[in-house]
């Protein structure tokens, strides 16, 4: 297991035409070791960005970010990332696409991990197929298991269910929770889909337009096995919907329930 995630006063601009452009400002939040948070928002509000800046593929202007206790200063094997994309090689076979990430780990041992993860996601009898032989949710599950054979403590997900089928997205959903609870791994989420961030998250973070900051931090007290037609499990979603429609204004609220 890792420790937690700390993160205070974050800021993050890009330059655009010339012009300096607040992307995030004053972020400020800290998530435990063993739990899924989701990160919530309108488009442009800076929420890729953060799990970037997370991940150490981007880094803030100001602020600090320590996972575990240790600062966050680049990528590093105790992050693993998914994107939205699969972003499989498809010149390689899935066994070895998995393997990727395992440069430092024996030769010998590597189709060993890789196999091992591609089970956990289902796709035994499929470590020589190629990308284009999949479907879209079976290429995120290699996805997944990319992720996964490196063992990360953390692992940030931007969007990864967004291009599937609703049918698809339900399934790879229910997926995510098996393998959360079997590998008891930090999890952050970026998503669109208030309905997927109830479903899955232990709290939803709210965040403002750009320039984000955190809105609201919501606490899902939902069982672990969620129904999506309860009456609770609609009372959170109209939470979330409610910052979003009923407080218009840009400025931050920067409080949890």
């Amino acid at each position: 297991m890792g420790g937690e995630l700390e993160i205070k006063g974050l800021y993050k601009s890009f330059m655009v035409n010339s012009q300096k452009l607040s992307v995030l400002e004053g972020i400020d939040l800290t998530v435990g070791d063993g739990e899924f948070v989701v990160i919530v928002g309108r488009s442009g509000c800076g929420k890729s960005t953060l799990l970037k800046i997370i991940a150490g593929l981007e880094m803030p202007e100001s602020g600090t970010l320590r996972l575990a206790g240790k600062p966050i200063s680049g990528p590093g094997f105790d992050r693993g990332m998914i994107f939205q994309e699969h972003r499989l090689m498809p010149w390689l076979t899935i066994e070895r696409n998995v393997a990727l990430g395992l440069g430092r780990v024996k030769k010998k041992d590597r189709a060993r991990i890789a196999r091992k993860y591609l089970s956990m996601v289902q796709l035994e009898g499929f470590e020589n197929a190629y990308p284009s032989q999949l479907s879209g949710g079976m290429s995120q599950r290699a996805a997944i298991a990319r992720a996964l054979a490196t063992e990360p403590d953390t692992l940030l997900l931007d969007e990864p269910f967004g291009a599937l089928d609703a049918l698809t997205k339900i399934e790879m959903q229910d997926e995510l929770l098996r393998i959360r609870a079997n590998q008891k791994s930090m999890m952050l989420m970026v998503t669109h889909d208030v309905d997927e961030a109830v479903f899955l998250a232990d709290r939803i973070v709210v965040m403002s337009s750009r320039p984000g900051r955190v809105r609201a931090i919501v606490n899902i007290e939902l069982p672990e096995v969620r129904d999506r037609g309860s009456a609770d499990f609609a009372w959170y979603k109209k939470k979330i919907f409610d910052y979003f429609f009923e407080h218009g204004s840009e400025e931050s609220t920067d409080f949890t329930i």
